[in-house]
């Protein structure tokens, strides 16, 4: 099957093929302040990979200090929920090589295995299914996901050993743990582990 490609657009670009390593982060709904977003996509479509992982630190700077102090994620059973959402479609749809589940946002890296399924499609049911079941568990209705998601596509091996990196560092980062592995809901494939 020859290499597929599927773009759109609503606040952020979206460029998805039908095969591929997938870097992806999706918060709760409401969790950055709309002010700061809007000024943070003031000045939108980066065109160079340096302009683009300076606009991803900020936006996940912002991810950092939540707005309106919306922490779903440390529940551990709503961050169990979202970790089976993933692993579900495990060795299907796609290979899932690690993710972590901060307070307010997951990052996700999977490969596509499914080239007849779009990465937002995968995404979507990950996202719905997730969503019915925290706000079950939280006894509450409404949106629980913000509706748009950051997604890259991982360019070569550099790359993803430095997203890796990123995720696996996030907590110790954004100052949850010391070390990474204190942190309870980082997931990474044997094989890719890089720390």
């Amino acid at each position: 099957m020859p290499q597929e490609k599927h773009f759109h657009r609503r606040n952020l670009p979206h460029l998805y093929y039908n095969e591929g390593i997938y870097f992806v982060t999706y918060r709760l709904y409401d969790s950055i302040h709309p002010t700061e977003l809007e000024k943070l996509q003031k000045p939108l479509n980066p065109e160079t990979d340096e302009e683009k992982k300076k606009f991803f630190k900020k936006y996940d700077a912002l991810l950092d200090r939540p707005y309106n102090n919306v922490k779903y994620l440390l529940v551990s059973e709503i961050a169990e929920i979202c970790k089976n959402s993933i692993l579900h479609f495990d060795g299907n749809d796609i290979e899932v090589i690690c993710f972590v589940i901060m307070p307010n946002h997951i990052h996700l890296i999977f490969e596509l295995l499914n080239k007849s399924k779009l990465v937002g499609d995968i995404l979507g049911s990950i996202k719905k299914y997730s969503a019915r079941e925290a706000n079950k568990y939280l006894d509450k209705e409404g949106k629980f996901w913000q509706a748009e998601s950051f997604d890259r596509l991982v360019r070569d091996e550099k790359e993803l050993y430095n997203i890796i990196k990123y995720v696996l560092l996030n907590p110790v980062n954004a100052g949850l743990v010391e070390d990474y592995k204190d942190w309870p809901h980082t997931y990474c494939r044997k094989e890719y582990l890089v720390l």
